[in-house]
């Protein structure tokens, strides 16, 4: 029998828009369980229709709490319905990243036989604060029925940075399973910022999404890597990322990272260099 899942999923978007890129990520695990999507933005009814095919459930309100308000607001609403005892699994997904880039059934088989408790995709090994990261997140019933994780997910608060966000709810949820002695699995171990950095190689090795910030981060010297995936992926991915993002950073700004022009290339890299010795200080 097919394992029952149920995705809670956390959007953003700074103009209240559900694009393509979000529809192919909210769609694609549609077709692997149900899905709610809460949008940390203010969204109207045209933008939630665009999703309501894929969801049970879809709301856009600016509530200013991340990724895991959303997160709350979501299974408030799977707990109000008496929905949540009808899975196998939750999981916790949220729209930091593009894709999937591949297929996501063999990555959710390869968790959920792993008999863990909780697993997620990426596990960071911090040396204070080793997690499972928070963008995508999955669980079985003796974490997402237990009374911890209802108190837990209840308390998420509107704090004052992302910093307090880690801290409290992605460090805290690991933190929890350690407390609760529940055991936890990821399919990948990322060190330090690898998650945002080595885009090409963690596709090369089949992780199924890429961060958005490799789009703006390190002042664009990641373009070649970007452009290495956008040249891999399927045509209608390609499209979908290419049009969030050019709307986002910016069409000029894309067609400046994404260039093949070797001067402009090398240009970015002195440039980095200098603000990392001058500005920043390494």
């Amino acid at each position: 029998m097919k394992p029952k899942r149920l995705f809670l999923i956390a959007g953003y978007d700074k103009d209240g828009i559900i694009d393509e890129s979000l529809i192919h990520q909210v769609s694609s695990l549609s077709k692997l369980g149900d899905a709610i999507l809460v949008m940390d933005s203010d969204c109207d009814e045209t933008q939630l229709d665009k999703v309501k095919p894929f969801v049970i459930f879809a709301s856009g309100n600016r509530h200013k709490e991340y990724d895991f308000g959303s997160y709350k607001r979501a299974y408030l609403y799977a707990k109000e319905h008496d929905l949540l005892k009808n899975y196998d699994y939750l999981y916790l997904v949220n729209d930091s990243v593009y894709g999937p880039l591949y297929d996501l059934q063999p990555y959710l088989e390869k968790m959920e036989n792993s008999k863990k408790d909780a697993f997620g995709l990426v596990y960071n090994p911090h040396k204070k604060h080793p997690h499972i990261q928070s963008w995508f997140i999955g669980m079985t019933q003796k974490v997402f029925l237990s009374n911890w994780f209802d108190d837990f997910i209840k308390s998420v608060t509107k704090q004052e940075n992302k910093a307090y966000i880690c801290i409290l709810y992605e460090n805290g949820f690991t933190d929890k399973l350690i407390k609760n002695k529940l055991s936890f699995y990821c399919l990948y171990t990322i060190k330090g910022r690898g998650i945002y950095n080595r885009i090409k190689y963690l596709y090369k090795k089949k992780l199924p999404f890429m961060k958005k910030t490799a789009f703006y981060a390190k002042q664009g010297t990641l373009g070649t890597q970007v452009l290495y995936v956008m040249k891999s992926i399927s045509p209608e991915i390609r499209y979908a990322i290419l049009q969030n993002a050019k709307r986002v950073y910016g069409e000029k700004y894309i067609y400046w990272l994404l260039t093949k022009n070797p001067i402009k290339i090398a240009y970015r890299s002195i440039r980095r260099l200098f603000i990392k010795l001058f500005i920043e200080g390494i």
